[in-house]
Order: C-alpha cells, then sequence, then structure tokens
C-alpha cells in the first residue's frame, strides 16, 4: 500500500459523513474537516503505510476510528459543569502543540524537561483536551481543572504487572484507558513502590499507554530500560518520551543512558 490508496481508502471509509478531505502532496498529509464548523484533523500518510505494512488491517481500523471519534468530539459542544468526575490530567510530550486544531489555546502545566500536564474531559470512548475557551464559557478557573483532576486521578487503578529481567523488576501499568502514562503524577503511588525498591528507581511513559516503573539492582537494567523504553516510544500510538526518569526524594530527573555506561543526568 501506498499514501495515495490508503488516502482513498480514508475518503471511501468516511464518505457517509459530512466532511471534506485536502491531500497535501508536499507534506503527503491528508486533512479531514467538517464542512461547516472547519474543524477537522491533519494525518500523516507515510507513518500510517508503515504501520500497516507491521500490523495489517487493525491499525488502519483503528485510524478510521480514531479520525471518526476526533471530529465528532471536535464538533460536539462540551459543557464542564456536572463532568467533574470526568476530568483527568494527560502527560504529553512537550513537543505536544499547545493549541488545539481549530487553534484555541490548551490548558497546561509544565512538569519535567521533556514533559507536559494537560487536562482532558472523558468523554467515554474517547477525550478532548481543555482549552481556555471552554473555562471562560463556563467562567471555571484553571486551579479548580488542576485540583479535581489530580483528584480523579488518584481513583484510578494502579495495580501491575511485574516481570524480573538479569536481576531487575519491571512494573507495567498498562490499563488501556488513556492515562497509563499520567499515573506518573500520583505521588502517593510513586512514594509507596519506592518503598519497595531495593536498588534504584526509575520510571518511564514512553506512550501514553503505559507507566514502567524498574528497581535497577545493576548495569544491565539500565540497558533494558533504554532499549524497552525506545521500543515502546516507537511502537506507541501517542508517543511521550524515549527518556528515563531517576525517581529520588519526590522528583523525576530525566536521565540519558549511554549504551553500556551508567547514566547520565
Amino acid at each position: 500500500m501506498d499514501s495515495k490508496k490508503l488516502k482513498k481508502i480514508i475518503q471511501d471509509k468516511l464518505a457517509k459523513h459530512n466532511w471534506q478531505f485536502s491531500f497535501d502532496p508536499k507534506k503527503d498529509t491528508l486533512r479531514i474537516e467538517d464542512k461547516e464548523t472547519k474543524r477537522g484533523t491533519t494525518i500523516t500518510l507515510p507513518g500510517i503505510v508503515a504501520k500497516y505494512q507491521e500490523e495489517g488491517q487493525a491499525s488502519l481500523d483503528e485510524v478510521i476510528y480514531y479520525i471518526e471519534e476526533s471530529l465528532m468530539v471536535m464538533n460536539t459542544e462540551l459543557e464542564l459543569e456536572g463532568k467533574e468526575k470526568n476530568i483527568f490530567p494527560v502527560i504529553r510530550s512537550t513537543s505536544f502543540p499547545t493549541q488545539s486544531n481549530d487553534g484555541e489555546d490548551l490548558v497546561y502545566d509544565d512538569h519535567t524537561a521533556e514533559t507536559r500536564i494537560y487536562y482532558a474531559l472523558d468523554l467515554g470512548k474517547t477525550y478532548r483536551l481543555i482549552d481556555k475557551r471552554l473555562l471562560e464559557k463556563e467562567n471555571w478557573k484553571f486551579e479548580r481543572i488542576r485540583e479535581i483532576a489530580r483528584f480523579n486521578l488518584r481513583s484510578l487503578d494502579v495495580s501491575y504487572k511485574t516481570d524480573e529481567v538479569a536481576g531487575n523488576t519491571f512494573y507495567f501499568i498498562n490499563k488501556n484507558d488513556g492515562y497509563d502514562a499520567s499515573r506518573i503524577l500520583n505521588d502517593a503511588f510513586l512514594q509507596k513502590m519506592s518503598q519497595q525498591i531495593k536498588g534504584t528507581m526509575a520510571v518511564a511513559v514512553p506512550h501514553q499507554d503505559v507507566l514502567i516503573i524498574v528497581d535497577i539492582q545493576n548495569e544491565t537494567g539500565y540497558d533494558i530500560l533504554a532499549q524497552m523504553t525506545m521500543s515502546f516510544f516507537a511502537s506507541g500510538r501517542v508517543p511521550i518520551t524515549a527518556l528515563s526518569f531517576l525517581y529520588e526524594a519526590g522528583e523525576l530527573e530525566p536521565i540519558f543512558i549511554l549504551g553500556k555506561n551508567r547514566p547520565r543526568k
């Protein structure tokens, strides 16, 4: 499959909607937007083609689902009042846009040199990032969003799977609820995990659907973590960062793992 064929497949699949399509041959991107509101999303075709060649039809179905959900949510008027239990923080890379697709300023907090905290209204099958326009419309203060989101985060399940590799223990949280990486903001949980760590505690959020915590006992642990994080980062639907973090005294410090060497802060 090439970009041209993929473009036609996507257009055929979405033909039932009142949407329009515009192809940019220079960037190899396809813009899909609502004909009336002009709100929409732009997808990069070569990346989808590559994933299709690796994973087959399921990856294409996922893209179609993402486009449909995104545009339907984007073109629905949202309300925060009465939806307090559905507000959560989401972790993204610092390279993630600070504006929505329709040019509205998103609300966010700085987190680390690699990550940023955005805030989302959960809509069931998907969620929408909260922007300043929505806050102003409902006369909400940003502090209220932040407080509610952190409170709701603490209610999320933090059970994990464990794997031991070369004497190092890896803990994986992978609930696929859209907030796996967000659990890195659960300070009480990280503190509790640190109490059972015997070596050095490292944390990673390579993409939105996983939180990795590692009890590093030896040099090999650093190399395994680096390889694993890079692999997860490359395959994730919403990549965040290929770097890991040391967790010390309640603080996250990004580390660069250099081959067989010790990590460098």
